[in-house]
């Protein structure tokens, strides 16, 4: 029987041509579609001609394929100057023939709309300038200058299609760029271009709550998958970085290894060698509870390892950390001198969430971290609602892990707020959070830290107190009272509780080893005497003994000498 599924292993897709463009080549799988057009619609300012260049830059320098660029609106010389704060030397490589510039000047009042018009001088000069050089790529910027003076669509759609069809016919990978439509929702002003296209790209520039967005989206593309979503993207000194986060999926390696948070009582709660390398960190508290000195501590501890740490600061400027950490003993400015620690300081309402995402994006890829801070993420809400910067924290996230990037973030907290909370919604994204609280008892406030949780450790579920010194952050031990842990005042009167205990202990610890040496030594007195009285009897029944034995001696001599004298014989004398 046979099927109409064919077997996707079998079936070659369509050729793709890598645009260069950092994130592009990623959102179209591969590239644009070889040999054949890709219109780039938007508004004035999204960076259509900027995409155009870039396409012929990085295709000539990269991957060895000439470009055309046949502008309608800018000179050679305005477009050459244009690019040049880029990095883009477009003079040289037209000196080197793997770049051609084209200014067709197009005016309005000059199109006469017959039906006999054509494009037949439009493809000569195109034509030549392709093979000038070889070229393999081209742009034509912009298309509406080319028909502006078209209004019967039927014409019009007739010599689009001829035009792509005679770019299909060089073998050209080709841009054709267009001005955004109006409000019947068109793609471009014509609504026709979008039809005749093989690959669409929609940029736009928007600005909502006063801070603007560059964003892409691929809206078509015939003959292979591509990703759907709406992609933020930059324009900065390297030309255009677009940020394809959202088609990261769960499937980032992870690390056995540990690495010391930099406090070591910190480190023993979590087992005695802290948080897993790659792993994310969460370190909530409210306002005052020493946030940014705590994670302050990795980042110190990571540099002294050699490591490098990507600090980004959106509530003070580096200046400021560094003075306000030399008030606790870190001496941070000597990692930043060394080339250990950058600081990237801005305001969330700088940029919008999506653009603080790709910049977040564009710093890890200039300076490749190992560690990266966050401080604070709940200011990013400023920039957004609290679902959108939840959204730009998870894929953040994500990436980073992907990255096998240690990561803390600080997050402010309402004192009102639960424990289990956070103000932006990211606890079950986070692999060990620390919760940084006060404690205000017998009039005085105090701090405390737990671990909510840590993932794959055995952990301490002790509430520790700990205290903001010259030296760093002091965890301290563990009082407990008929009410629980101890803390500040408490403690210490606890602590002066036991140790007068202990003084009294040892005193009457010593009293009693001076009793005890007494009676030992009055003891050892009387076994002396008892001693000296045995010695005495002793020397008495050996004096009675030797008497005895005299005396019988003297008996002896006593009868023999009787017997003598009675001349008795010898043997009754000793009888």
């Amino acid at each position: 029987m046979s099927t109409l599924i064919l077997d996707n292993r079998s079936v070659d897709g369509i050729g793709k041509a890598p645009t260069g463009i950092r994130g592009l080549d990623e959102i179209t799988e591969g590239g644009l579609p070889q040999g054949r057009p890709t219109l780039v619609c938007g508004s004035a300012g999204s960076g259509k001609t900027l995409l155009g260049i870039e396409f012929l830059v990085r295709g000539a320098i990269e991957y060895n394929e000439p470009g055309v660029f046949m502008a309608f609106e800018e000179t050679a010389h305005e477009l050459t100057e244009n690019v040049r704060s880029l990095g883009f030397d477009l003079d040289c490589l037209v000196a080197d023939k793997r770049l051609r510039l084209d200014y067709v000047r197009v005016e309005r009042s000059e199109i006469e709309e017959t039906g006999e018009y054509d494009l037949e001088g439009l493809f000569v000069r195109l034509g030549y300038a392709i093979d000038a050089i070889g070229a393999k790529r081209v742009v034509l910027d912009t298309i509406e200058s080319l028909f502006s003076g078209f209004t019967d669509h039927t014409i019009l759609r007739a010599e689009l299609r001829r035009l792509f069809r005679w770019l299909k016919g060089k073998g050209v990978t080709a841009i054709i760029t267009g001005e955004r439509g109006g409000e019947d929702g068109s793609l471009t002003r014509q609504g026709i271009e979008e039809y005749v296209s093989d690959c669409v790209i929609l940029l736009d520039h928007r600005v909502q709550g006063q801070i603007s967005t560059r964003r892409l989206r691929v809206v078509k593309y015939r003959g292979t998958t591509h990703g759907t979503n709406e992609y933020p993207f930059i324009i900065s000194k390297r030309g255009i970085s677009v940020l394809p986060i959202t088609s990261l999926g769960l499937k980032h390696k992870v690390s056995r290894e540990r690495v010391s948070t930099g406090i070591d009582r910190l480190d023993a709660m979590m087992g005695g060698q802290g948080l897993f390398r790659g792993s994310t960190g969460l370190v909530t508290g409210t306002a005052g509870t020493g946030k940014s000195s705590l994670v302050a501590h990795f980042v110190e501890a990571a540099c002294r390892r050699g490591e490098r740490c990507l600090y980004f600061a959106f509530e003070e400027s580096p200046d400021q950390i560094v003075r306000n950490m030399e008030s606790i003993g870190l001496n941070l400015q000597q990692h930043v001198e060394r080339g250990l620690l950058r600081f990237e300081a801005a305001r969330p309402t700088l940029h919008g969430l999506e653009l603080h995402l790709a910049a977040v994006h564009q710093a890890i890829e200039d300076f490749r971290p190992v560690n990266v801070v966050l401080d604070p993420v709940t200011n990013l809400v400023q920039a957004g609602t609290q679902s959108e910067a939840h959204a730009m924290l998870m894929r953040m996230i994500d990436y980073l892990k992907s990255y096998e990037i240690t990561t803390w973030l600080t997050s402010l907290t309402s004192p009102g707020l639960m424990a289990v909370e956070t103000q932006v919604g990211i606890s079950s994204l986070i692999d060990t959070w620390i919760s940084l609280r006060d404690v205000e008892t017998s009039g005085e406030r105090n701090r405390g830290l737990y671990l909510v949780k840590s993932r794959g450790m055995a952990h301490s579920n002790q509430v520790r107190e700990y205290r903001l010194t010259d030296h760093g952050l002091d965890v301290l031990d563990v009082r407990l009272g008929p009410d629980g842990a101890l803390m500040g005042s408490a403690r210490l009167a606890q602590e002066a509780k036991e140790r007068a205990d202990e003084t009294l202990c040892e005193q009457e610890h010593r009293r009693k080893q001076a009793q005890i040496d007494a009676d030992r030594k009055a003891i050892e007195a009387q076994l002396a005497v008892l001693q000296a009285r045995l010695v005495v009897s002793e020397e008495e029944l050996k004096v009675a003994a030797t008497r005895e034995q005299l005396r019988r001696a003297q008996a002896i001599k006593d009868r023999i000498a009787m017997a003598e004298s009675r001349q008795a014989d010898a043997t009754d004398a000793q009888k």
